[in-house]
């Protein structure tokens, strides 16, 4: 059988014409070092920045604010009109056109920048951690 793509890259199983004559295979799952943080990230669509009282707003918003007080605040993150393009830059740290994402995802109008796939060669902010 011809190597896979992706996760499967490397697959060890056997791939038959039925189920009943082929044998799976999964990656060994990734483990975090002993003593790694936990890292938790907080999206929330149609909010601005001021929307928050840990930024200022008069909204009460205790059980965020609460978070924010004990981990890490940014303030100098832009978001796009739309949201791949967003979440693209906030996993890869690059401008969306960079990380591929110019429009919403499944979108490939056949231009640089605008594939809809994050590229192979730039990790995430999951992969590094």
């Amino acid at each position: 059988m011809p190597t896979g793509e992706g996760a499967y890259r490397d697959f060890q199983g056997v791939a038959n014409r039925t189920m009943a004559t082929s044998q799976p295979w999964w990656p060994a799952r990734v483990a975090a070092p002993e003593g790694a943080p936990n890292v938790v990230l907080v999206i929330a669509d149609d909010m601005g920045f001021s929307d928050l009282g840990c930024y200022g707003s008069e909204i009460d918003t205790p059980n965020l604010d609460a978070l924010a007080a004990r981990g890490l605040r940014y303030a100098n993150f832009h978001v796009w009109p739309l949201c791949s393009p967003t979440r693209a830059s906030l996993m890869t740290g690059l401008n969306a056109h960079a990380a591929g994402m110019g429009m919403v995802a499944h979108i490939d109008p056949g231009f640089p920048g605008y594939s809809g796939e994050l590229p192979e060669d730039q990790p995430t902010v999951a992969e590094i951690l």
